[in-house]
């Protein structure tokens, strides 16, 4: 998708939008008169009984004498990255609901003030436009025409520009794999499809499949995995190594391809879904794109468990004690439970390559979204000030996360009178930190870890940003704490 810029803002008219027949028009906090559409606007505030001011809190779409249509809104410079981005999602969407293939955005008020809202803008329509899947037949669908290109008046600073398109191409290729069927997404077709991007990307691959997982030893693995037919699960590990690069980051995700629960059988309800339960592997290969895109100098090892939770009469069970990669003997309490185990071992390969920090993303406790529902996400890890910068970088890019307890006292519910410990226990209550003292035990050489529990990557009617129910939360909060100091 192209970017058009066009400048000198403060002279733009009526004439120079003529052509355009969808315009998203930015305004400042102070009312101004000599705007494009005025009178159209002033028409409907007063026939909704609405003022200016209430374009700070509800965007209004207008009908244009020429036939188009106009989306206003005003945005605060007291607003958080959130708020104008859900104001911004608001007021794009009836426009973006007519499939547009030209958009144009006006943008006004100060220097500074213009240069956030074209960014936020651009970022926004960008992230709405992308096309998503979905498997409606012809005759019950409407034909798609992708947005062609933005036509952005009032700056024309683009240096920008193409790092907030490699942020939109890393969360379309999030919520683009997580919301693919299973049967087109299995271990194996996911597989595939990262060998694919590896070779257009340049990244280094290697795949430990079931045969090498067993022989190096990774049990809490292959105790998940050796459930499903074909024998098609693996830890994928993908590289991206620049030649400047000035840290190295380790990224690991949960690629659960369906849950069914396995012996501990999920009931209808909350099987369906199950697919979106590697969100957290398809938010890792997410941050991975942008950062490639962005060009960043980070060398960033991508590690991703690839599976599938199924019950057969070869699958785990409780009661079972296996033994992980690091020799940790693990006693099976609730085989719905697998992420954490599919985790444990991926952990640790991740943590034996020595990064400089750690980030795991894992749709993993059901605790997580009954203490925060789906508006945060979760964050725990053995780093305080690894923690506080990730809420802070949550806050930045409108994709926020709440820092929950890490105290070691916690591992007194784990403990296990037949093997080094339990994987869960069958109380409930604060599974969400059981799970992550439970995968600290498989990390090595004390390497700085952030654990992310999406509990936020699918509302309904969409989250900040994003429109869609799957928001591919966490690459934005991601990209930005691997380029932290």
């Amino acid at each position: 998708m192209a970017i058009f810029l066009k400048q000198n803002l403060n002279l733009a008219d009526e004439k120079m939008l003529a052509a355009s027949q969808h315009v998203l028009i930015v305004l400042p906090p102070k009312k101004m008169e000599k705007i494009p559409f005025i009178d159209a606007l002033n028409a409907k505030l007063k026939r909704t009984h609405k003022k200016y001011e209430d374009l700070s809190k509800c965007p209004l779409s207008v009908d244009l004498p020429n036939g188009a249509v106009a989306s206003f809104l005003v945005l605060g410079n007291d607003l958080t990255t959130f708020k104008r981005h859900t104001l911004l999602r608001k007021a794009a969407k009836p426009l973006l609901d007519e499939m547009p293939q030209h958009l144009s955005i006006v943008v006004y008020g100060s220097d500074k003030a213009r240069e956030q809202a074209a960014k936020d803008a651009v970022y926004v329509t960008s992230l709405n436009a992308q096309d998503l899947p979905q498997r409606k037949g012809v005759n019950n669908q409407e034909k798609s025409r992708p947005l062609k290109s933005i036509e952005l008046f009032g700056w024309q600073d683009q240096s920008s520009f193409a790092d907030i398109m490699a942020l939109v191409a890393g969360n379309t290729l999030t919520r683009t794999l997580t919301m693919t069927p299973p049967n087109e997404l299995t271990p194996h077709l996911y597989r595939k499809q990262i060998t694919k991007l590896a070779k257009d990307e340049g990244w280094k691959l290697e795949e430990f499949d079931m045969k090498a997982l067993a022989k190096m030893g990774a049990g809490a693995f292959v105790a998940v995995a050796q459930g499903s037919e074909p024998q098609d699960a693996a830890i994928v590990h993908v590289t991206y190594s620049p030649k400047n690069a000035k840290k190295h980051i380790a990224l690991v995700g949960k690629g659960i391809c369906f849950d069914t629960g396995g012996h501990n059988l999920k009931p209808a309800k909350y099987m369906h879904g199950m697919h979106e339960d590697m969100n957290g592997s398809a938010v890792a290969l997410g941050v991975l794109l942008a950062a490639t895109r962005a060009k960043l100098p980070i060398k960033i090892d991508c590690w991703l468990a690839l599976a599938q939770n199924h019950i057969s009469p070869a699958a785990y069970k409780q009661n079972d004690v296996v033994t992980a990669l690091n020799g940790t003997t693990i006693e099976i309490m609730h085989t719905d439970a697998e992420g954490r185990m599919v985790l444990a071992d991926t952990l640790t390969l991740a943590s034996r390559e020595k990064p400089s920090m750690m980030i795991d993303f894992a749709t993993l406790t059901g605790s997580m979204v009954s203490a925060l529902g789906d508006r945060y996400s979760g964050v725990l890890g053995n780093t305080p000030a690894l923690l506080c910068k990730a809420v802070g970088a949550g806050a930045q890019v409108g994709e926020r996360v709440c820092m929950f307890p890490f105290d070691d006292d916690y591992d007194e519910d784990l403990e296990s009178s037949i093997a080094d410990i339990k994987q869960c226990t069958l109380d409930g209550g604060a599974d969400h930190v059981h799970a992550t003292r439970f995968l600290s035990k498989f990390i090595e050489r004390d390497t700085p870890w952030v654990h992310v529990d999406l509990s936020s990557y699918n509302r309904k009617g969409g989250l900040g940003a994003v429109a869609s129910d799957v928001n591919g939360f966490g690459v934005a909060l991601a990209l930005t704490l691997i380029q932290a100091d």
